[in-house]
């Protein structure tokens, strides 16, 4: 019988990433995000097996229609993929003043995006979660040493103890909660049209294989850690980021 998994920012790098792998192996998919005409493009690529529903996570009210869209969908689900985030502190508001109040802004507006979107639609499913269910959060390399602006890395390491309370709740019913931390990816939205190839030669260097994370690397890990056999692996942090280490 296939599984049932729900990925946010699943119309997208990473997160389209994991929902084609999940996919592929035979599970159904549940994309979701705030772009419909995104979602319904990575839907109709992927197939038979994906469904979206359009939703803005940072609210409660899109995590109930995605809540309410898997149970009409499935009844029940088996994996939960919070892979929407970003770095609000990226794009400020024009007219908002350094210093104090654009912290303030960055903070709160990065706390919403990678923190209450994981949060809302783990919270939201966890009625309509299975035993044995798994729960897949992504950080970054960025909560381990910095990202410059600090609410980007500090919202991303919100999530490690989040993962590690989740394990705990919900171990004795089987059910894993671990967290990936991606390094450097190639192939996303995150950096826009920021990076430069300096930038990506440095990036690139830090690693010990030479090259850059792709969607793929990522998709894959996670495809291990959704697995049966990945069922005593749980309130784990795991770096994917080819040797990239913290302080280097």
């Amino acid at each position: 019988m296939a599984r049932t998994a729900v990925v946010s920012g699943g119309g997208t790098g990473i997160g389209l990433a994991v929902a084609e792998r999940l996919a592929a192996q035979g599970d159904d998919v549940i994309l979701t995000g705030r772009r419909d005409d995104v979602l319904a493009a990575a839907a109709k690529r992927i197939g038979e097996r994906a469904s979206h529903v359009a939703a803005d996570l940072e609210t409660p009210e899109g995590a109930v229609a995605v809540l309410q869209h898997a149970s009409e969908r499935a009844g029940r689900i088996d994996v939960i993929a919070a892979v929407a985030g970003g770095n609000a502190a990226a794009k400020p508001p024009e007219d908002l003043p350094k210093g104090f109040e654009r912290a303030s802004w960055a903070w709160t507006a990065n706390l919403r995006l990678n923190v209450m979107t994981a949060v809302h639609l783990v919270e939201v499913l966890k009625p309509i979660l299975n035993d044995d269910g798994r729960i897949l959060l992504y950080s970054s390399i960025a909560a381990y040493r910095g990202s410059g602006s600090g609410s980007y890395a500090g919202s991303k390491a919100a999530l490690h103890p989040y993962a590690i309370d989740l394990s705990a709740e919900l171990g004795a019913r089987g059910i894993t909660a671990n967290v990936i931390a991606p390094g450097y990816i190639e192939d996303t939205e995150f950096f826009g049209t920021a990076m430069t190839e300096e930038r990506r030669t440095m990036l690139v260097g830090q690693t010990h294989n030479g090259r850059p994370g792709a969607p793929a690397d990522v998709a894959a890990l996670t495809a291990w850690l959704a697995s049966p056999e990945a069922g005593h692996v749980t309130a784990q942090i795991i770096q994917s980021n080819g040797g990239a280490l913290a302080g280097r």
